[in-house]
């Protein structure tokens, strides 16, 4: 591990895209410290916000909070996120599902491809006001009981006027520069601004788990150890998971050109368990956190009482979700017919499996199969958090960081950079063979 995270600095290239990541990173970081216009001070908006009647520390807001890095509480530019673009993919994701007019841009290759990403840009604006208004009106909400040093602004059209412009803004500014991670970077962008998000309360999280542990260490050692434990293991099943494959053996026709021999050696599809990675979980957490932001912003408190975090509808729910998503995305990232043509063209065969459709059922059948029950392991990491929140009687907060949503998106993120960084050593290293001059083509004028 050591050596290949040294060999990263090794290639020039390389180099310029991971420091170019972690610049644009500390960029997003640095931003969110920056304050929407118009309230007091810093120190008094979190001292209000992170208190139990803004609603922030407890419920559906706190876990918005951690997908935020954070930004919510500080009621800071960046507060929406990522997260109105992750509602806008999943909204375009399911029109080229059913409508004919995005499933002809998804078959008309790049240029149907950066139609999509336009749209889900233009989507993502939308979906951005809409959610601002509503942030706007529930920070406008907190005034009286916050008091005058709270918000500045005494007319409420100028403050939602300017903390609609900012959010919108800054969710704006957040999507360029996933945009840019991914193209200019090291790839995963917007996967990483979420990952940065959640692990930025690590500090935080370990240094209020370890105080406790050594101001009371009777009653809180064990606790702390068995939280310890708990995160190894969820962490090392998540890498077991994320990296299974089953194996699809295929064998490829001899084939003659001119006086050379292709073909005849057998080799295989690597065929994922899990084949959607982080995305099934990203796309289920960000609409169960619709219910409870219209229940928060609505008043309506039998919403908010249904969709709390540890509440058995939500877990249902949002296990649900995670299964449904996870074969709505692997549907989309692995087309059984795609890869049946492009063997029967290549001249590959299962052994026995006739070529063409007969293979593409059999592909997918596999698929189908495989996908349960990793979409089944999946939901059941999801709600561990509310699991040993019920049953151990551990803060929702604590739990989730230390299980479920925030491992899976860590720590999948963290193994999808890490494969793409030695694709693109690999790649590196190939390109310099190549280079020094041991394979060479026929001169012209060797005869």
């Amino acid at each position: 591990m050591i050596s290949k995270i040294a060999n990263i600095f090794k290639v020039k290239d390389l180099r310029k895209k991971v420091l170019f990541t972690l610049s644009l990173l500390i960029v997003y970081r640095l931003g969110g410290q920056v304050m929407i216009p118009g309230f007091a001070s810093m120190e008094s908006v979190l001292d209000f916000t992170t208190s139990s009647q803004a609603g922030i520390k407890d419920g559906i807001l706190s876990l918005y909070d951690q997908f935020v890095g954070g930004f919510l509480s500080q009621a800071s530019i960046f507060t929406l996120g990522i997260m109105p673009y992750i509602s806008a993919s999943i909204v375009i994701q399911l029109m080229t599902a059913v409508v004919p007019y995005f499933q002809r841009l998804k078959k008309e290759g790049a240029e149907g491809n950066k139609k999509i990403i336009q749209l889900t840009r233009y989507g993502t604006v939308i979906i951005a006001i809409f959610q601002s208004f509503g942030l706007a009106a529930y920070f406008w909400s907190l005034k009286p009981a916050a008091g005058e040093n709270f918000i500045v602004l005494d007319s409420a059209a100028l403050f939602f006027f300017v903390t609609i412009l900012t959010l919108v803004t800054g969710t704006i500014f957040v999507m360029w520069l996933g945009e840019q991670i991914t193209d200019y970077g090291i790839g995963n962008g917007i996967s990483l601004i979420i990952t940065v998000g959640i692990l930025a309360a690590a500090p935080n999280t370990f240094g209020a788990l370890f105080t406790s542990m050594y101001e009371d260490p009777e009653n809180k050692l064990l606790f702390g150890i068995v939280l310890i434990i708990l995160l190894v293991l969820i962490t090392m099943f998540v890498v077991l998971l994320t990296s299974a494959q089953r194996k699809i053996p295929v064998q490829f026709a001899k084939r003659v050109v001119g006086r050379k021999v292709y073909g005849g050696q057998a080799s295989f599809i690597p065929l994922k368990i899990l084949t959607a990675g982080v995305m099934p979980i990203i796309f289920a957490q960000a609409l169960m956190f619709l219910p409870g932001l219209v229940a928060q912003l609505s008043g309506w408190t039998f919403l908010s009482d249904i969709f709390a975090a540890t509440h058995p509808v939500y877990t249902v729910c949002f296990a649900l979700l995670i299964i449904v998503f996870t074969y709505f995305y692997t549907a989309i990232a692995f087309n059984p017919v795609d890869v049946a043509d492009n063997m029967k063209k290549q001249g590959g065969f299962i052994p026995g499996v006739r070529p063409g459709k007969p293979t593409a059922e059999f592909l997918d059948n596999i698929l189908t199969r495989v996908t349960l029950p990793a979409s089944i392991a999946l939901a059941f990491i999801a709600i561990i958090p509310t699991l040993v929140n019920q049953i151990g009687n551990v803060d929702i907060m604590l739990s989730y960081f230390f299980g479920g949503t925030s491992i899976i998106i860590a720590v999948g993120v963290a193994l999808d950079t890490m494969q793409q960084i030695e694709g693109q050593l690999v790649s590196r290293h190939y390109d310099s063979f190549l280079k020094t001059g041991k394979i060479k083509g026929r001169s012209k004028n060797r005869y």
